[in-house]
């Protein structure tokens, strides 16, 4: 295809699976080609965000970084669906809980996003669009988690531009019960909607906006492989 590689993927068309795994952090991308993938082969470095194709369980997937933010995740994922015939995207990330019935370690699944994001003006909708996780994709990561006994919550997160906010009224989010914040969910989401493809987003929460709580960032990078036996299983 003329338009591959694209500028910030070095793939050759047909390097990449169909179903990729994505997280924010490049190293853990590494992590999951290591553990989850049977002979993985480095398709990515541009940037510094790796990308790996391998095997599991006999079936062919991709793992990947998407760096942070709703307009880096919605680069590389626009660019996995468009020009390298990806169908399918799981992200695993961490979150932060909004509700204090969700703990530290426990798995959130983004039922739905809410955003304050402007990614959705430039497909002039007359109104507000509600980015949602593929159904199937949603069912059967619930599916899982019962299987392997983790904890896990399905609904709303919310998804902002901004990770260091000065306006309190984002704590309004809270009160209409979404469970935590994250950064790239309707991005992924409304690419996905838009192009016809599969999305889902799982993360862990690495802390907790009303108790204070957290986890260290070598517990985040090296810890968090419980959302991953999930988003694998589904492949």
């Amino acid at each position: 295809m003329a338009n591959t590689p694209t500028p910030h993927i070095g793939a050759k068309y047909g390097e990449i699976a169909e179903t990729v795994i994505m997280a924010g952090d490049p190293l853990r991308a590494k992590l999951m080609a290591e553990r989850y993938l049977d002979n993985p082969v480095q398709f990515n470095n541009v940037r510094g965000m790796l990308g790996f194709t391998g095997t599991h369980n006999g079936k062919r997937v991709s793992v990947m970084g998407h760096g942070m933010g709703i307009p880096s995740i919605a680069i590389y994922t626009y660019e996995l669906f468009n020009f390298y015939a990806v169908k399918t995207i799981i992200r695993v990330g961490s979150c932060g809980a909004r509700q204090m019935y969700v703990h530290l370690g426990d798995l959130v699944i983004a039922q739905g996003s809410c955003t304050d994001s402007n990614y959705a003006q430039q497909y002039n909708l007359n109104g507000t669009f509600a980015p949602i996780a593929d159904f199937d994709l949603c069912r059967r990561a619930v599916d899982a988690c019962e299987k392997f006994g983790y904890t896990y919550h399905v609904g709303n997160v919310f998804s902002a531009d901004s990770f260091y906010c000065e306006d309190e009224r984002k704590g309004n989010w809270t009160k209409m019960g979404v469970l935590a914040d994250e950064m790239e969910a309707p991005s992924l989401y409304m690419n996905a909607a838009r192009l016809g493809k599969k999305a889902l987003v799982i993360c862990t929460v690495s802390d907790h906006i009303l108790t204070g709580e957290a986890t260290t960032a070598e517990e985040r990078q090296n810890t968090f492989t419980k959302m991953m036996d999930v988003a694998f299983s589904l492949i």
